[in-house]
């Protein structure tokens, strides 16, 4: 069978912006025929900077979260026509993957819309609905104030409806355009944005945050996170979910803070602890099952910012990195 598939051709380099030349399409043959418990369906650099993610290697097929079909199997859990997912998903049209790194999902779980999986209903979701409850300790009826940065991204869309329904009183987002500000208020029920592109953020924060700010759920680190830690209230809570503006820093993870926000944390016993949702897994059943019911009736709403063809993953993935996506950045190469 002749496949599609997308490699790494180069390596940005330590403090490079990934880029189209970083990528390179190629075909493939994928070999006939299946070996028992088979099924057919932030790591550019030698330093991933995480210790749970290992970097691609140049040449070697890419991989990341996806949805497919089984087209035939011999492994026992799963049958041809089966709709799975896996977070390490090789990034061509078919592939010949073990079973062990599969999941069987049920479509009707989010209507029929599987992208789902791999946003509101999958791995974001998760993040951002374990991030809150773990990290976030909303108290309902407390007025509490939660910002969420990166706020129309996958993870962050979903974080601040989650905690406008586990009771936030105020829930701001800062994000990085007009239009994205627009969805935020009028689509997610998010009660003000701010845009950090053309907006001043500490004075947009100072207007729509009048009695401080309890929670800060953070995905993107730098002059945006100081801004927000400064008008935090005593004992508030950072949910460090991302650091998406340093990324393409050579820098560890998590990035260092400024002498003056490390002030500001310790004087008013500000708790800012790293969240990896890898370490919740436990709980990821019944929280995927809750997130399908809040989609499905409509008290979460899914962005989703969609590209076609295989022969645009780079294009999709650098866009993403640059805040070009609303929501979940999907690349769809089959119907």
């Amino acid at each position: 069978m002749l496949v599609k598939r997308v490699v790494l051709n180069s390596r940005p380099g330590p403090n490079g912006v990934p880029g189209a030349a970083n990528f390179r399409l190629e075909e493939s043959t994928l070999e006939p025929g299946l070996e028992e418990e088979e099924v057919l369906r932030c790591r550019m650099n030698e330093d991933s900077g995480a210790e749970y993610l290992t970097p691609w290697k140049v040449s070697d097929v890419m991989d990341g979260g996806g949805v497919g079909v089984v087209q035939s199997s011999r492994h026992d859990a799963y049958r041809e026509g089966d709709v799975v997912i896996s977070f390490t998903w090789p990034w061509q049209t078919h592939a010949v993957v073990k079973g062990s790194i599969l999941q069987k999902v049920n479509p009707s779980l989010v209507d029929g819309h599987i992208s789902y999986f791999l946003g509101a209903v999958g791995m974001t979701g998760l993040t951002a609905l374990l991030g809150m409850r773990e990290k976030g300790h909303v108290i309902r009826g407390a007025n509490q104030t939660l910002v969420v940065s990166g706020a129309a991204g996958a993870c962050g869309s979903v974080a601040g409806q989650i905690g406008r329904l586990d009771g936030c009183s105020r829930v701001v987002g800062i994000c990085g355009s007009e239009d994205k500000c627009k969805a935020l208020v009028e689509v997610l029920g998010f009660s003000a944005a701010i845009d950090y592109r053309r907006q001043d953020v500490a004075a947009g924060l100072r207007e729509n945050c009048p009695d401080g700010i309890d929670v800060y759920f953070d995905n993107v680190g730098g002059d945006v996170s100081d801004a927000v830690i400064t008008q935090m209230n005593e004992g508030g809570r950072v949910i460090l979910c991302g650091q998406i503006s340093q990324y393409n820093k050579d820098v560890p993870y998590p990035p260092p803070l400024s002498q003056e926000t490390q002030e500001n944390l310790r004087r008013k016993n500000i708790t800012r602890e790293r969240f990896i949702v890898l370490n919740y897994m436990s709980q990821a059943q019944d929280a995927l099952g809750e997130l399908g019911c809040l989609v499905t009736s409509g008290q979460v709403k899914v962005l989703e910012t969609i590209e076609n063809g295989i022969e645009n993953m780079g294009v999709a993935f650098c866009s993403m990195m640059k805040g070009g996506n609303v929501g979940k950045q999907v690349v769809k190469i089959s119907h």
